[in-house]
């Protein structure tokens, strides 16, 4: 008898598996932008990253709901990639560059304005599928857009520093 393979071929399980990855190289992102961090923005960062490790869950419980297998490898290659993207260089040899926190409060805000399309692409599947909560999506969506404002603060903050104040 032939495994199902529609899991592995269905758009959806696909698509959710994909966002997978993607939380789990944003979630690293934000924990090595937490611990770089000081004062009352590395509070906020680390604030956020207990967010995203919620969102990343919720995910997981949806695609149980819906029965989507997770996919490791896209998992673990969202993780290497983000590891990876950590050798970019961003203009000085030794140490952590000041750049290095601009680039990552915009990969950050990358990161979660993909997590709140996804969430709005599931908020569009909730009214075909009962086992999509339209409640649970809107307050993801919610959070997403609350995440976004705080982030885009600090990307403005971070500019200032690096560019300006510098």
């Amino acid at each position: 008898m032939m495994p199902d393979l529609r899991p592995m071929t269905d758009p959806l399980a696909i698509y959710l598996n994909d966002h997978l990855a993607g939380s789990s190289a944003g979630l690293e992102l934000f924990r090595r932008a937490a611990s770089s961090a000081e004062g009352e923005r590395r509070s906020t960062l680390r604030r956020l990253s207990r967010e995203v490790e919620q969102d990343r869950n919720a995910l997981l419980d949806i695609m149980a709901r819906l029965e989507v297998p997770v996919r490791h490898y896209k998992v673990a290659a969202g993780w290497l990639g983000e590891k990876v993207g950590r050798f970019k260089p961003n203009g000085q040899l030794g140490g952590r560059a000041p750049l290095s926190a601009l680039i990552e409060a915009e990969a950050m805000l990358l990161g979660v304005r993909g997590k709140a399309a996804g969430w709005r692409a599931l908020r569009i599947v909730a009214s075909h599928d009962d086992r999509l909560l339209v409640d649970e999506l809107d307050a993801l969506i919610a959070r997403a857009d609350s995440q976004l404002e705080v982030l885009e603060q600090i990307r403005r903050e971070v500019a200032v520093e690096v560019f300006v104040a510098g």
